[in-house]
């Protein structure tokens, strides 16, 4: 089950419960589901319980409850448990964080770009301003002080982070094939789960944010993938230090750059955008 396919399941158990008169209020139009910031959580959460329980003025665990009967005998979900003050914790039968990598590491771009939304025809003169990255990006993001701040290669400016945050990524794998060594996908606990929890998020989410296909909110899953990635790789190692020798937990961070690394070429790519292996 992906978690595009658990958010469906969950908006499902909403709606059954609400038409057995379980929970008197209206079925929310989206659900979100998230990788849990902590181990021992579940694989992943939802607030879904306290946001219904705000129709229905009922204690929010005790929506919760209601929800966590129905979503347990859910095929592919093995526990449900309600944590604080009425979040679901969701934990599937067989879920494998290797496969959601896995699967980040064996996608290939999208043949071919989306259409940008360009109301007043601004493209052809913003080409010549700025460049074909810098024009295809302003049309999806407010332009702030101004356009040109899109050329800018600063922290400040979301298309030079994700094309930075891209290019960090395969300088990585460079390095590391000079070191001698691949990568490997393997579970959170190698990835030093706490800081890659919300990147893990991020990559699950993209099958469903490409299948929207709107360019607005790929822009901004991308901007948030790359954040996500910048701050795990402060914080977690990828590459062996000094003398220290390659080790599984290398090679795991190493796929989960990877991963991250094509998931940001495929959203530059569908925005018709490059993803540059240096910068």
């Amino acid at each position: 089950m992906t978690p595009a396919d658990l958010s469906r399941t969950v908006l499902h158990t909403v709606q059954c419960a609400v038409e057995a008169d379980e929970l008197p209020a209206a079925v929310p139009t989206r659900v979100t589901v998230r990788v849990p910031p902590r181990p021992g959580c579940g694989d992943f959460a939802t607030n879904v319980a306290l946001r219904v329980a705000q129709e229905t003025g009922r204690p929010a665990r005790e929506v919760a409850e209601v929800l966590r009967k129905r979503l347990a005998a859910e095929p592919g979900i093995a526990r449900v448990e309600i944590a604080g003050p009425g979040f679901l914790n969701i934990t599937l039968d067989g879920i494998s964080y290797v496969r959601l990598v896995r699967d980040a590491l064996g996608a290939r771009p999208a043949a071919e770009p989306l259409p940008l939304p360009d109301p007043d025809h601004e493209l052809p003169a913003l080409l010549a301003r700025l460049g074909s990255d810098a024009a295809r990006w302003s049309l999806l993001w407010p332009a702030g002080a101004g356009r040109a701040g899109f050329l800018v290669q600063r922290d400040s400016n979301p298309l030079f982070r994700v094309r930075y945050a891209h290019a960090r990524t395969q300088g990585l794998l460079r390095n590391a094939r000079d070191l001698g060594f691949h990568s490997e996908a393997a579970e959170p606990a190698e990835y030093g789960h706490e800081a890659a929890a919300p990147l893990l998020a991020a990559l699950a989410d993209h099958p469903r944010v490409t299948a929207a296909r709107d360019p607005e909110r790929l822009a901004r899953h991308l901007d948030r993938t790359a954040g996500a990635f910048l701050t795990w790789q402060t914080e977690c190692s990828v590459l062996p230090r000094g003398d220290e020798k390659p080790s599984a937990v290398h090679r795991a961070r190493l796929a989960l750059a990877e991963a991250t690394g094509n998931v940001l070429a495929d959203g530059l790519h569908q925005l018709g955008i490059t993803a540059p292996a240096h910068l």
